[in-house]
């Protein structure tokens, strides 16, 4: 087992959001202490210490320059463990999101398809072993026949998460446009473990960031985005929200045109987009 190493130690602020499956009302944001190890995150303020271990953390999602949304914190991650949802907020965000993905991702080793796509051409590419190397500002994949691929993040167009048959098996396979050489548009195609391809997805999604200010939406609206951002199953939101289903399915529509969520497949299976992402936090900011 390796030993645990301290990476980052900063202030910050930081919040549960959702406990045991249930979004926590009157949100009190602390300010403390963050540390991040190589095993876990630990929240040091005057009311205790909370621990997040980082082999337990199920997704990880971030958003940048947010302080319209939630004055005065500039950016903050999410870190769900099971069925509770932190926010944590570290004044050395730059530092803290490198570090973070870095020690869950680097030198993971994920199955590669590259390129899965070429030219909008779909190239019969076979499935190989690689490596994950995460920089600042790209990742990279170094691939067992030789080839090392370079996304980088200000350079990611479409992101999709589906499931397909790799090598016999049923698995979450993470689907990254980009470019290479003179601009040719490719898809890398990238599967591993849920928990890796979550975290990886989370980190890619940050070239599709766009501003959302614009978008109106009403108080249920606003609590629809919130719990499918917390993790709540689409099927669940009647249930969660308190409202019926004849209504939350007239939700999903208007949020689908508007671009804040894409339609997986016939009613009510809906999974959030980077518009909806952003409207999300701010609705949870409104709490």
């Amino acid at each position: 087992m390796s030993e645990e190493r301290a990476l980052v130690d900063t202030q910050g602020k930081f919040v549960q959001v959702v406990k045991d499956g249930r979004k926590v009302n009157d949100l009190e944001w602390l300010s403390g202490r963050i540390i991040l190890s190589n095993k876990r995150v630990v929240l040091v303020s005057n009311e205790g210490k909370e621990t997040i271990v980082l082999g337990r953390v199920q997704s990880i999602k971030n958003r940048s320059d947010v302080d319209q949304a939630i004055a005065p914190v500039s950016g903050y991650f999410s870190l769900q463990v099971g069925a509770d949802v932190h926010l944590v907020a570290p004044a050395d965000i730059d530092t803290f999101e490198q570090e973070l993905y870095g020690t869950t991702l680097d030198g993971q080793v994920v199955l590669v398809k590259h390129p899965a796509v070429e030219g909008g051409v779909v190239r019969d590419t076979s499935w190989e072993k690689g490596q994950l190397n995460v920089e600042p500002d790209e990742v990279g994949l170094g691939v067992a026949s030789g080839q090392f691929v370079e996304i980088e993040l200000v350079d990611v167009g479409a992101v999709a998460v589906t499931e397909r048959t790799v090598r016999g098996s049923e698995r979450r396979v993470l689907e990254v446009e980009h470019t290479v050489g003179e601009g040719t548009s490719v898809e890398t195609h990238v599967t591993g473990s849920t928990r890796h391809v979550a975290f990886l997805e989370s980190l890619v999604r940050q070239g599709e960031l766009e501003n959302a200010a614009d978008v109106e939406l009403d108080q249920t609206e606003r609590e629809v985005l919130m719990a499918l951002y917390s993790g709540v199953s689409p099927f669940e939101i009647p249930e969660f929200v308190g409202i019926d289903v004849t209504e939350v399915e007239a939700v999903f529509d208007h949020l689908v045109e508007q671009g804040i969520l894409t339609e997986k497949r016939v009613r009510r299976e809906v999974k959030l987009k980077a518009r909806g992402r952003n409207i999300a936090n701010e609705a949870m900011a409104d709490q």
